[in-house]
C-alpha cells in the first residue's frame, strides 16, 4: 500500500457531513460531531505514519456561528472536551498542535485552552496538526490587510516592501508550507472560504464519503488521486 508514490507534505481537509451521517442514523447531528472528532484523532495518527509532514482540518468557521445556537452551543461543548483530548494525545505522540483563525471571537475559557495547547506542543517534533477554528479565508486576508496597514501608518514598512512572502507572513499559516492536497468530504465540490490564499495551487480531491466513515483507505485513496496529477508548473512548493 502507497508505494513509489509520493506522499504529499501538506494536506487540508474539509471535514463534512458530520450532520448528514448522524441523520441517516436516525441521530442528532451532535452525534455526528462526537464521530467526526474521533475520525480526527485516528486520521492524525495515520496520516503521519503514511509520511505526512503537515495536517490541516477545518473544524469551525466564521459563518458557522449562523447555525442554530444549541447545535453552536453543542460543538462549543465539544471543542472544549476535544482541546483536553487533543492535548494528551498531542503529549503522547509528540504532535505540534497550532489553531488557525480569530481566537478572540472564541470565548476566554477556550482562549486559555487554545494558548495551553499551543504552548504545551510547541516543541513536538512530530505531525504538525493545524485546527481552524472560527475561520474564513476573507476574514483572514483582511486581518493580514489591517497589519500591513498599521505598519505602513507607523512608517515601519513602505508600499513597495510588499511582497507576497512578506504578506504570507502576516497570514494564521506565516511559517507553514501551502497545502499540496485538499480532501473534501460528503460530496461537496467546493472550498467554502478555506485557505483561500494558501490553496492557489493545490490539488483538489472530492469523495462522497462522510467525514466520520472516512479512513486510512480513503487517505490512501486521496494520496493515489494526488500522484496521479501532472504537476509540471514551477510555482508549487515542496514541489
Amino acid at each position: 500500500m502507497l508505494e513509489n508514490v509520493k506522499i504529499p507534505n501538506h494536506v487540508a481537509i474539509i471535514l463534512d457531513g458530520n450532520g448528514r451521517w448522524a441523520k441517516s442514523k436516525g441521530m442528532p447531528r451532535n452525534y455526528g460531531h462526537v464521530q467526526g472528532a474521533k475520525t480526527v484523532e485516528t486520521i492524525c495518527e495515520e496520516a503521519y505514519k503514511m509520511g505526512i509532514q503537515y495536517l490541516t482540518v477545518y473544524a469551525f468557521s466564521t459563518e458557522n456561528w449562523n447555525r442554530p445556537k444549541d447545535e453552536v452551543d453543542a460543538l462549543m461543548k465539544l471543542l472544549r472536551n476535544y482541546l483536553k483530548t487533543c492535548l494528551k494525545t498531542a503529549e503522547k505522540n509528540r504532535m505540534c498542535v497550532r489553531i488557525l483563525g480569530d481566537k478572540t471571537g472564541l470565548d476566554n475559557d477556550i482562549q486559555a485552552r487554545i494558548e495551553e495547547l499551543e504552548k504545551a506542543t510547541r516543541n513536538n517534533e512530530g505531525l504538525h496538526f493545524q485546527i481552524a477554528l472560527n475561520y474564513g479565508g476573507r476574514d483572514e486576508i483582511i486581518r493580514a490587510v489591517r497589519k500591513a496597514a498599521a505598519l505602513l501608518a507607523q512608517g515601519k514598512m513602505n508600499g513597495e516592501e510588499m511582497t507576497e512572502e512578506v504578506f504570507g507572513r502576516m497570514l494564521d499559516t506565516y511559517d507553514l508550507p501551502d497545502p499540496d492536497l485538499l480532501i473534501r468530504t460528503c460530496n461537496e465540490q467546493r472550498i467554502s472560504n478555506f485557505l483561500l490564499w494558501q490553496m492557489a495551487y493545490t490539488e483538489f480531491y472530492f469523495t462522497a464519503v462522510s467525514w466520520p466513515d472516512f479512513s486510512k483507505e480513503e487517505l490512501v485513496k486521496a494520496i493515489e488521486a494526488y500522484n496521479k496529477r501532472d504537476r509540471r508548473y514551477g510555482l508549487v512548493k515542496n514541489d
